[in-house]
């Protein structure tokens, strides 16, 4: 781990620390966080108390201007409005399509189902996502690295995605017949 990454890992700790303290010490804190039922949750009561402890330790802050077009940096670039999310198609051939998706505390609407033509395979480049398939009792959790391939005409929905930063998606789409 570079110095670097550790001083950012370590900061991020204080701020745990610091957080875990003041909710030791205010039981109506202490009984929000009880009230809490996910990760994105606490990240925004902590954030509501001037606490950033929803940043990943090693998760660089987005450069406001990307390399060249005809090189972009997968990884960069400012979060779409909370509740969005922004699609950019990479790469597009007859059948097949490559997409990145960047949500910020994005989630389907409710009593929505996506059912897609195209078998779909994403991956997490950054942050978390819950998703939720309809033939499946417990939503599933992915995070960075984490990938799952959708069959085609497989009906699920996004439950949640991450606050700013949000969550970075590399999203392969193809048709039966690529």
């Amino acid at each position: 781990m570079a110095e670097a990454q550790l001083q950012q890992f370590l900061a991020k700790i204080a701020q745990l620390n610091a957080f875990v303290a003041l909710s030791e010490a205010d039981p109506a804190l202490r009984q929000a966080l009880r009230d809490c039922s996910s990760h994105h949750e606490v990240v925004a009561l902590a954030a509501g108390f001037g606490f950033d402890i929803g940043r990943r330790w090693g998760d660089q802050p987005a450069r406001r201007s990307p390399g060249p077009a005809d090189q972009p940096n997968l990884l960069e670039g400012l979060p779409p409005e909370p509740g969005q999310e922004r699609v950019e198609v990479l790469l597009q051939t007859p059948g097949l399509r490559l997409e990145r998706i960047h949500s910020n505390a994005a989630a389907s609407p409710a009593g929505f189902w996506y059912q897609q033509d195209e078998s779909e395979w994403v991956l997490v480049l950054r942050g978390s996502a819950r998703l939720q398939f309809e033939d499946e009792p417990e939503p599933r959790d992915l995070c960075v690295g984490d990938s799952l391939l959708i069959r085609a005409g497989r009906r699920h929905r996004v439950v949640a995605t991450d606050p700013t930063p949000g969550t970075l998606w590399l999203a392969l789409f193809w048709s039966a017949s690529a």
